[in-house]
């Protein structure tokens, strides 16, 4: 027995029981209605499977005109049923209509049981696939929504990065093949993410490729595709990142890290929109909105041979250049405590906050590992502290990257003198303030004048 519901509409009372003796032992649920009329009702009460529906139902009509009628009525209520008329013979004209206007199929008056069995199986079976088709296309939405979601968006207020994302606001509206340069840990694939998320494209997927990361042998495979048995371990057709990045952006992280021939092809499916799996023939159509970044030179690759020329015009349409974190000046303070807020969650510590201190610990260190850096010293910190207020002793980072000031006025000798000794004394105003010779206040003062 299947688990489905079915519902008969039909203005015989013996054609309903009929219907009702054979298809009990074959669904869970058989309902029958003599009345049209009731049909909202009983939709608004239970989601149906199949629906068999009379063509006609007051007397003397042969129209049709009802059974269009509430055809239209039952696809606008309860789209995922599968609905079959139920006409006598001289009407299988206005059968075929209902199916143009709707219904899965049709069935004649008088039936062979097993072919009319055969024909609500049929309609049962697309029913439940249109369903699990309807949830899966609700879980990609999902997915895509929550993969592309402004909550997973850049922070940072300082000049250098709201200039950068003036630009990517502008940039998401088109098309255009966009670089992202910058150094490791400067949040390359965030940016590319926020251009997606802004653009026309949103609804869709953005697939990530991490050149770096992905063997040369598989690269092709992986970009491409492969058909079934193209190679010793394809045992079944694979789609490659640019197929499921159709109607998409494909965005491909280090892009410098790609060896010359896989450039070639790279640069011969750019052009054309369309790529070839391997151990296939058939040419596929695609349409991406492709996203590169990279943390070298590429001009200077090009002058060393090791990039291709044209390859580089085909992907810097528009160059992004995400600024390093010493020079995002009062982003550390907010990135210090967006990453305290969430490994504070993570790691079930909660009331945490970053002395001030500490914060001009952070302020004074260079950051050669940029946000990525202060990320993980930021965890580390919320993990190792046993306080509450978090300390510049709980910040672990290297002696060599303290950022160094030439003073040139007299301010600038004391501010650097000023920084220097909180660095010495790790943020203690306290002892800063006795190796400098002033009081307490004074140096707060200095520290709120030089912010």
């Amino acid at each position: 027995m299947n688990t489905g519901k079915v519902l008969v509409v039909d203005d015989n009372k013996k054609i309903l029981d009929a219907l009702r003796l054979l298809l009990k032992y074959h669904y869970e649920q058989v309902v029958t209605c003599s009345n049209p009329e009731r049909i909202p009702e009983l939709l608004e009460k239970e989601n149906f499977d199949v629906i068999l529906l009379d063509m006609n139902f007051k007397a003397g009509i042969s129209s049709g005109n009802e059974g269009l009628f509430w055809l239209k009525e039952i696809s606008r209520k309860q789209q995922g049923a599968s609905v079959v008329m139920i006409t006598a013979y001289g009407d299988i004209n206005l059968a075929v209509k209902a199916i143009k206007e709707g219904a899965f199929d049709f069935i004649l008056k008088p039936w062979e049981n097993e072919k009319l069995l055969a024909t609500i199986e049929a309609a049962f079976k697309f029913s439940i696939s249109g369903q699990e088709l309807s949830k899966l296309k609700g879980k990609e939405s999902f997915l895509i929504s929550e993969i592309n979601k402004q909550g997973k968006d850049l922070i940072g207020s300082s000049e250098a990065m709201q200039q950068v994302l003036e630009m990517a606001e502008k940039v998401a509206g088109t098309d255009a093949n966009v670089l992202i340069t910058g150094e490791n840990g400067t949040g390359k694939e965030l940016l590319a993410r926020e251009i997606h998320r802004m653009s026309a494209r949103a609804q869709e997927v953005l697939v990530t490729v991490d050149v770096g990361a992905v063997p040369e042998t598989l690269f092709e495979s992986e970009l491409f595709g492969h058909e079934r048995g193209a190679f010793t371990d394809a045992k079944e057709m694979r789609k490659g990142r640019f197929e499921l990045a159709d109607q998409g952006t494909l965005f491909l992280d280090e892009i410098g890290n790609l060896n010359l021939p896989m450039q070639a092809k790279l640069l011969n499916a750019l052009q054309n929109r369309q790529i070839t799996r391997i151990g296939g023939n058939q040419p596929i159509h695609v349409d991406i909105r492709l996203i590169c970044a990279t943390n070298t030179d590429l001009e200077h690759s090009i002058q060393g041979g090791s990039f291709r020329e044209d390859l580089f015009y085909r992907i810097n349409t528009i160059v992004l250049e995400m600024p390093p974190l010493r020079k995002r000046e009062g982003d550390v303070e907010v990135l210090a405590n967006f990453f305290l807020e969430i490994y504070s969650r993570k790691y079930e510590r909660k009331s945490l906050f970053i002395s001030p201190s500490a914060l001009m610990k952070l302020n004074a260190y260079s950051w050669p590992g940029n946000v990525r850096e202060l990320q993980h010293v930021v965890e580390r910190a919320v993990i190792l502290s046993k306080n509450v207020v978090l300390k510049g002793e709980d910040f672990l980072l290297e002696q060599k990257n303290w950022k160094r000031i030439q003073p040139s006025t007299l301010e600038e000798m004391e501010r650097s003198m000023i920084e220097t000794s909180l660095e010495r004394n790790q943020g203690n105003l306290t002892k800063a303030a006795s190796q400098l010779g002033v009081t307490r206040q004074t140096l707060y003062n200095k520290i709120k004048k030089y912010q």
